[in-house]
């Protein structure tokens, strides 16, 4: 039997196969107007291709739990009512393909208010629809990015509650799983690491303290969201610093600690909060950071990087490193790489009756 497509189920959710997309954001909104931060048809497009081609859950790019919360002018947001229409559209036809409709809750913190990366990725002001950063501390995510300013713990309570507030919004759009963005250097990342979060107060310096709105978040979505749907979280599990930066050995106790909070799976990534750091990236890379975590903690995992073919993707899960596998890059390129890798393992998969002639 293929592992790939063998059924997974959290709470009363259940995915049909393991084959799974991340995040992966578009920059396709409108950065002004009513329809800021609202799904296009690119957007619905985009995500049923994926659908169609037999992915057993989707994960909806970085949404944004506020307006100063996006990475740039372009990306998704879920702070007002005209969102969740938009939304529903999509999640409803993923449904009706068998696929599970997931989010990513998010909030860019430091490395807020930047172009598109085709652009050149480069932070912009108000003449280009920009804004002012906000994160733990006033240290920047690099010498061309600007000073964010730093959060208030007036501040950190109501972003706990914009998360919140989205998570009901998702619910209401459609969504059966929701997760928190913790990775990538955004805004959890960076109260997560001491090489952004330069804090005094019960948000900085100590392991719990650098963990406090993590966790803060986490208990105020799995307040609103429903006990019968999972609530997943990413996280960076390594900063790729020698010194001063968030660590595998922090990742695994975190992720103990979110388990007992009520969050269902950890999707394991790595990097982004730091610049200039060498990552050694190859096939795979990232695995070892979610098999460590499944080997030493109760909580499921998800591994990401660089998988690209069916056999590395069975491996990983034959092996017991992670419960499901996020192709990122590899369903850009192919949207229906469920559909081919089913075929090739002899394995099932949906496919669309207006596809019946494709098997």
């Amino acid at each position: 039997m293929s592992a790939l497509f063998q059924p997974y189920s959290l709470r009363d959710v259940t995915i049909p196969n393991r084959v799974w997309m991340p995040p992966m954001c578009q920059y396709s909104a409108a950065p002004e107007g009513a329809l800021t931060g609202a799904p296009t048809d690119w957007h619905f497009a985009h995500y049923a291709a994926r659908a169609t081609g037999g992915t057993g859950l989707i994960i909806v790019e970085a949404t944004a739990v506020s307006p100063e919360g996006r990475i740039s002018p372009y990306d998704l947001g879920i702070w007002n009512d005209t969102q969740v229409e938009a939304f529903r559209r999509i999640t409803r036809f993923l449904v009706e393909q068998g696929t599970v409709p997931a989010v990513q809750l998010a909030h860019a913190g430091r490395k807020a208010s930047t172009d598109r990366p085709w652009k050149g990725g480069a932070p912009v002001g108000p003449q280009a629809h920009g804004w002012q950063p906000v994160g733990p501390s006033a240290v920047p995510f690099a010498e061309d990015h600007p000073v964010p300013t730093e959060l208030t713990t007036t501040r950190i309570a109501e972003v706990v509650g914009e998360f919140a507030d989205a998570a009901r919004r998702a619910l209401a759009a459609g969504f059966e799983i929701a997760e928190i963005h913790g990775a990538h250097g955004y805004l959890i990342g960076n109260f997560l690491s001491p090489h952004s979060n330069h804090r005094t107060d019960e948000y900085g310096g100590s392991y719990e303290n650098r963990t406090r709105f993590a966790l803060e978040v986490v208990d105020a979505v799995r307040a609103v969201w429903p006990d019968d749907k999972p609530l997943f979280f990413r996280i960076s599990a390594t900063d790729w610093l020698e010194e001063d930066g968030w660590t595998p050995d922090e990742t695994v106790r975190l992720a103990r600690d979110l388990h007992a909070h009520g969050v269902d799976l950890l999707d394991v990534s790595t990097g982004g909060n730091a610049s200039g750091v060498r990552i050694p990236v190859g096939p795979g890379y990232q695995v070892p950071f979610a098999a460590r975590v499944k080997a030493e903690t109760p909580m499921p995992v998800a591994a990401v990087g660089l998988i690209t073919d069916a056999e590395q993707a069975e491996k990983i899960l034959a092996n017991g490193e992670a419960d499901a596998v996020l192709l990122g890059r590899e369903l850009l390129r192919n949207p229906s790489w469920a559909r081919q890798a089913a075929r090739e393992a002899g394995a099932e998969v949906r496919v669309p009756d207006q596809y019946h002639r494709s098997v």
